[in-house]
């Protein structure tokens, strides 16, 4: 790729046009050149019937892949997109490949400013999401009450699997509208609520918009344990807390989570920074299934990885992190091969129950400075039929930085 400020100055090859539902009609002078003088027109099915390609048009292969556009390249050639190619368009997949001189983009107006303008939504305020090719999980740990959303959805089934998506995590209350091929003479948009979604004959392309009417989950570190699939093996809310706040998660950074039991902790780095990503090992295979579970019910899947193995045999060639969490597993072959290994200004926080991981954390300060906590947590319980103190076994906790 060559640097924009120093490239020669080329005709751009490549021309990207944003397309509305109105096809041809919408588009500006420069859209309509450019697709005059195309040898090739890409785009999907409907966007080349909008604009009468003919025996130029060539339709997206299924699975995508921009394979066709940089076959094309020094030719003149026209990518359709939906509204504006770099809203969840194809412009951003493209330009991987492509030098600044190769390309211009001519973008309409996208299809959440469609929206917006015919709910009245100000787009500050409202969580825009491209929830056509990714799970509805994602919207779970970004929902609270008056949550303003619009997102694209696959297709008009898709509208009813997320009725019912919301209804399952006490959204149901929460009024949804489906807007039906916006910007276009077919336009339509209808007004339910997600737990009594009954409507039929959806038309794509559509979008769904909602206020949130539940509370969503907690937006701090510590969420109640009864969020999480686990057997037991979990980092308690209280302890889970302290411990995100040692490991101190910053936007898009990488976590090691070695000893992950539910991936509570992995799950909680993921959610508190922008990007951030988690790999989760865990040497019981039992326990894969719960972490995998975690990671996709909180709409993660696609940030967090979890590998069976035990460390420090399973680090070998993974991706290196910003911080290592150690929840379980502590020995000292393993901290000493995380000392040799890591580069400098990596973090380091181990928690340890167990009087040998004490002692072994208890050493490791000594060797490596750091901090050295102790937390004893206690909670109220029934003590015959009056109440009592019900001790957790203290937590040790070692937090460096490399």
């Amino acid at each position: 790729m060559s640097d924009p400020l120093t490239a020669p100055t080329k005709r751009p090859w490549l021309t990207l046009i944003g397309l509305g539902e109105n096809g041809l009609e919408g588009l500006t002078d420069a859209s309509r050149s450019a697709l005059a003088a195309a040898e090739i027109i890409i785009g999907g099915p409907r966007h080349l019937d909008l604009v009468d390609a003919g025996a130029r048009g060539q339709p997206w292969p299924v699975p995508f892949s921009t394979a066709p556009v940089l076959a094309a390249r020094g030719r003149a050639c026209v990518v359709l997109a939906s509204g504006d190619p770099f809203w969840h368009g194809a412009g951003g997949s493209l330009l991987r490949d492509l030098d600044p001189g190769d390309w211009v983009s001519h973008p309409a107006p996208s299809c959440f400013s469609l929206a917006a303008s015919t709910l009245g939504w100000r787009l500050e305020d409202t969580l825009c999401l491209g929830l056509h090719a990714a799970p509805f999980a994602r919207l779970r740990p970004l929902l609270g009450r008056g949550s303003q959303v619009i997102c694209t959805l696959r297709d008009g089934a898709a509208a009813a699997e997320l009725a019912a998506y919301l209804t399952s995590i006490g959204q149901g209350d929460s009024g949804l509208t489906l807007l039906e091929r916006l910007g276009g003479p077919h336009a339509r948009h209808r007004e339910t609520t997600a737990a009594s979604y009954a409507l039929t004959d959806v038309e794509a392309p559509v979008m769904a918009a909602f206020v949130a009417a539940g509370p969503g989950l907690s937006q701090a570190a510590g969420r109640a344990d009864a969020c999480f699939a686990h057997d037991g093996q979990i980092t308690k809310r209280p302890i889970r807390a302290l411990t995100l706040s040692a490991l101190a998660p910053r936007v898009g950074e990488h976590l090691w989570d070695i000893g992950g039991g539910s991936g509570s902790v992995s799950v909680e780095w993921c959610l508190a920074a922008r990007g951030a990503t988690a790999t989760t090992f865990e040497a019981r295979a039992d326990r894969l299934a719960n972490i995998r579970r975690n990671a996709a019910d909180f709409g993660l899947a696609h940030r967090m990885t979890a590998i069976e193995g035990r460390a420090p045999q399973v680090l070998a060639d993974q991706p290196r992190p910003d911080c290592v969490f150690i929840g379980g597993g502590g020995s000292q072959a393993l901290l000493d091969h995380l000392w040799q290994t890591l580069p400098a200004g990596t973090r380091i926080v181990a928690n340890g129950v167990t009087l040998e991981t004490e002692t072994l954390l208890m050493q490791a300060h000594a060797s490596h400075g750091g901090q050295l906590l102790r937390a004893e947590i206690a909670e109220a319980g029934p003590l015959g039929s009056l109440r009592g103190w019900t001790r957790a076994r203290p937590v040790v906790q070692w937090s460096v930085t490399r």
